[in-house]
């Protein structure tokens, strides 16, 4: 097997660039004499499938030179270039004329394509070697030239096919690794959440236009009474949606990164093991000696469809070693960042009465917890682990008394060594990981960005800001509602000043 061959094809192409393109660019296409300064320099071609053996590949380019490379390599005339139509054809090199691949063909002209550009696909056979030799006769035609990442989105973003949201949505879907993931981002690249910030773009739009309208024009008795009254009403109305927006708890943002679940616990508790057991391979070092575990063991996991990234922890205990010490503040400190934390108990540390093993439980959590998490239950799984060092009457006496007493979150009990119980505790779990994401395809759509998070703050912050200075300097409460309609462009990419004048004109008919 040749060695990195993913890397090799790229770096092939790119070889192809640097000794043929750049002499060519004036020259002529050798194909059908087509001059080499009509084929645009912006034109790109990527391989679009991702790298490595498979049984079809697509290479993809936009630009204006799309058509020259389907007559130059698929010998397509234009009165045989139909749109959106798959065309089997030999593909050949432009310059030796060989036979590169036998494959389909696919031409879609500008604005009707992804990028708003004319575009070509060409499906060929998946080998590296079939790869590198289409990318190497792209690359020998004048003004084709490999793609950035991400330009061929960057171009659909700029002629309009995507708003900002939206290719965000699209990276997210390329990246989704889990079921509700995929659901989410489909839902953003679909539009959903570019929507509703289009929705409160206009609106404000609105706004600043109608205030703009009263502070030039409302001494020519152009402007209606109560216009500023309707302006209030719908600051007040936006604000509220966007601050209803922002309190979901980070339910997308969990959903997009993965929910972050500790595991936490004295040392020997069986932390480990239930981190091995939920992996279904020995991701952590597990041994009689208490603590064996000094750093974070990470491992990212699909639970029923929802991303967990969990996190086995050094057992926590006062002790003299340094290491060891270390290892507990990196535990204590990701607990404190946790969005779900499971806190292993050794059954056979409980008290013998298990009458008083809730407050015992009480009493551990406080040691374990945050104190501003002790409350949150549904941010907690108490799991007592080891059951089958117990006796089964000592074990149902215990289910008793914790069905009888309050304040204490779910509790699972569960044998790692025999897998007791682990049925029921993955339930749990996976109810709780997505008690904290959410449904992604009901409601609302999801913050997914933190940058679409502090840009809403900022919003929010400036429609304030018109509150504040509404009834005394009305110039700065419409630079309030200007900056709120500036952040939340930011958010979608886009905000102009010429459709504020669109607004004032099109409302009040003024200058006619």
């Amino acid at each position: 097997m040749l060695p990195s061959i993913s890397a090799g094809i790229w770096r092939g192409a790119q070889h192809i660039l640097r000794t043929r393109v750049a002499p060519r660019r004036t020259g002529l296409c050798t194909c059908a004499g087509i001059p080499g300064e009509l084929c645009d320099a912006g034109t790109i071609f990527a391989l679009s499938s991702g790298h490595g053996r498979c049984g079809v590949a697509v290479v993809r380019v936009s630009g204006p030179a799309s058509t020259t490379a389907l007559r130059c390599m698929a010998g397509l005339t234009h009165s045989l270039l139909t749109p959106r139509t798959a065309l089997l054809r030999s593909i050949t090199d432009p310059q030796s004329k060989e036979v590169l691949d036998r494959g389909l063909v696919l031409w879609f002209p500008g604005p009707h394509s992804f990028t708003g550009e004319d575009s070509a696909e060409f499906h060929i056979h998946g080998g590296p070697a079939v790869i590198t030799a289409v990318l190497q006769a792209l690359g020998s035609l004048p003004g084709m030239r490999p793609a950035e990442a991400g330009e061929f989105t960057r171009r659909a973003f700029h002629a309009g096919k995507l708003g900002l949201t939206e290719v965000e949505g699209l990276g997210d879907l390329i990246h989704a690794e889990t079921e509700a993931q995929r659901r989410q981002a489909l839902r953003q690249m679909c539009g959903d959440l570019g929507r509703l910030y289009q929705d409160w773009t206009s609106r404000l739009k609105r706004c600043l236009a109608h205030v703009e309208a009263f502070i030039d024009f409302s001494e020519d008795e152009l402007i209606e009474d109560g216009v500023l009254n309707q302006v209030d009403t719908s600051v007040c109305d936006l604000q509220a949606e966007m601050e209803r927006h922002l309190k979901d708890e980070r339910r997308g943002e969990r959903l997009r990164s993965g929910v972050q679940v500790v595991i936490a616990g004295a040392t020997n508790a069986g932390k480990s093991s239930l981190l091995n057991t939920l992996c279904q391979r020995p991701a952590a070092i597990v041994s009689p000696i208490a603590g064996t575990t000094r750093d974070v063991v990470e491992t990212a996991l699909d639970i029923g469809g929802f991303p967990a990234v969990l996190s086995d922890t050094a057992g926590l205990r006062d002790s003299p070693d340094l290491v060891e010490r270390e290892g507990v503040r990196r535990a204590r400190e990701r607990v404190e960042q946790a969005d779900l934390t499971l806190v292993v108990v050794d059954c056979a540390q409980l008290p013998s009465d298990a009458q008083q093993a809730p407050a015992f439980l009480q009493g551990h959590l406080s040691s374990i917890l945050p104190t501003q998490e002790r409350s949150q239950t549904e941010r907690c799984l108490l799991v007592l682990n080891k059951t089958d060092l117990v006796s089964e009457e000592w074990r149902q006496q215990l289910e008793t008394e914790l069905r009888r007493s309050s304040g204490l979150p779910p509790v699972c009990l569960i044998s790692c060594q025999t897998n007791e119980g682990l049925q029921d505790f993955l339930a749990a779990l996976h109810s709780s990981i997505k008690a904290l994401c959410g449904d992604p395809l009901s409601g609302a759509p999801s913050l997914t960005q933190a940058r679409h998070r502090a840009h809403l703050q900022q919003c929010v912050a400036a429609l304030s800001q018109y509150h504040r200075y509404r009834d005394t300097d009305l110039a700065l409460a419409a630079e309030g509602v200007r900056l709120a309609l500036t952040s939340l462009g930011r958010i979608t990419g886009r905000v102009g000043a010429e459709e504020i004048l669109d607004i004032i004109f099109k409302d009040f008919c003024i200058g006619k």
